[in-house]
């Protein structure tokens, strides 16, 4: 088979290395990919966002498998102009892609169906929210409406933080379209939880759990990312949960989609929060996480490619997928500035010493090759994903590789996974 991978960060290196694996494919092409990506396949110099493109690339190199790695391109649609095509896409339509393109429209699909969230109300005047904020019980959750990369959610602590994050979503256009409308929501304490399911709309299989590191900084401080690590298995996740999961999360979730004529059909990642009330859905992704994916794809025994196919096919009921039972960690490094401004260009060194530890994946993200030479093009630039017997050997192997990798000003959290470690070493003692 071919295989057209969308996309050019590290969550798409994990994927068209998985889908490398399998018996059953014949090339695979990247677009646009990064340094990483063209070790393993094929890139082309197409964006993520170029639809129309992508299509005639897919029909002129007859592609038998698309799988599209992020938001956007789901967001406006691609599958729908696959489809048009006769051609196999891997991921949600449109229509289904709202679940995590307008938190509004999730927000009232899990009000209609009773799933388990935070009490929120929705603004499209900056004013009103204002207003609403000097009556609220602090700290808040403020979060763009669309698509902000994962930095459109803003946990406000007191009145003046709201209204300065509001004026900037608002009213200066900080994310564009995506900030015109907001949703404030109550502050849920306790810890989160990622969860994945290959979903065929009417039945789904889950994968092993993991959590990711939202924050720049040790300590969970600092402004949001798109992720700075994760583990997986996760350390808070037990089969009560899931029990509690499927029956008040996933049924009613699927059961709402077909309801309101959405076949959802792709990788629904749904990220929790454990309360002492139980389960809460913080957000609906459409697709696989990252750094996420980077965590859990090298723990994944199983064919990744026959497992997408079964998910178009709506066959997803026969399937099972085997597991590594070690843990995973990954640490991401990434460029100083980040999730802010940040210079590229930086020459990466140590990049094959560190692939020669044992165990150890390196996941390029913001990466490419000039003259021979790989430096960073972008905020997180790689992801070192490491394999051990508990997640403190996990731990130390990915830091012990992540030592060896240098560039000028690299920045990564020293704590990833640091809590889940500790509880290891206690349970053991």
């Amino acid at each position: 088979m071919k295989i057209l991978v969308i996309g050019s960060g590290g969550r798409e290196h994990a994927l068209a290395w998985k889908l490398r694996q399998s018996p059953h494919a014949e090339r695979i092409f990247c677009a646009p990919g990064n340094a990483g990506t063209a070790e393993i396949g094929e890139n082309v110099t197409i964006p993520a966002n170029d639809l129309r493109a992508l299509v005639r690339f897919a029909k002129e190199n007859r592609i038998d498998l698309t799988v599209v790695g992020p938001d956007d391109p789901l967001a406006a649609g691609i599958v729908d102009l696959f489809a048009a095509e006769k051609l196999r896409a891997f991921g949600p339509t449109k229509s289904a892609a709202r679940i995590e393109a307008s938190k509004i429209f999730a927000k009232e699909l899990m009000r209609a169906q009773k799933i388990p969230t935070a009490e929120a109300n929705t603004f499209s005047d900056s004013n009103e929210a204002v207003r609403y904020c000097e009556r609220a019980k602090f700290p808040v959750v403020i979060k763009a409406d669309g698509l902000a990369l994962g930095k459109g959610v803003t946990i406000a602590s007191d009145p003046t933080t709201a209204r300065s994050t509001i004026d900037e979503m608002m009213n200066q256009g900080r994310f564009a379209d995506a900030g015109l409308r907001i949703v404030i929501e109550e502050f849920l304490s306790g810890t989160e939880c990622s969860l994945h399911a290959l979903v065929d709309g009417r039945n789904y299989l889950l994968l092993e759990s993991a959590r990711d590191h939202k924050r720049a900084l040790d300590g969970d401080n600092g402004p949001n990312t798109g992720g700075m690590g994760a583990f997986s298995p996760a350390d808070n996740w037990n089969s009560k949960l899931q029990a509690q999961f499927e029956k008040q999360i996933m049924r009613p979730l699927l059961r709402g989609l077909l309801q309101g004529g959405i076949n959802f059909r792709g990788l629904l990642y749904p990220g929790l929060i454990i309360t002492s009330g139980g389960l809460r859905v913080l957000e609906f992704n459409c697709r696989f996480g990252d750094p996420e994916t980077q965590a859990l794809l090298p723990r994944m025994k199983s064919d990744l490619l026959p497992l997408l196919e079964a998910t178009i096919d709506g066959t997803i009921d026969r399937c099972a997928i085997e597991w590594d039972s070690r843990a995973a960690v990954t640490v991401v490094l990434a460029s100083a500035g980040y999730p802010g401004k940040y210079e590229t260009g930086k020459p990466i060194s140590g990049l094959e010493d560190a692939a020669k530890l044992e165990d150890i994946h390196i996941f390029h993200a913001g990466t490419r090759r000039v003259n021979g030479q790989i430096e960073t093009a972008g905020g997180r630039v790689l992801a070192i994903t490491a394999l051990g017997s508990t997640i403190e050997h996990a731990r130390g192997r990915a830091y012990d590789a992540a030592a060896r990798i240098h560039f000028e000003n690299c920045h990564y959290r020293r704590d990833i996974a640091l809590g889940a470690a500790a509880a290891n070493i206690r349970e053991l003692s």
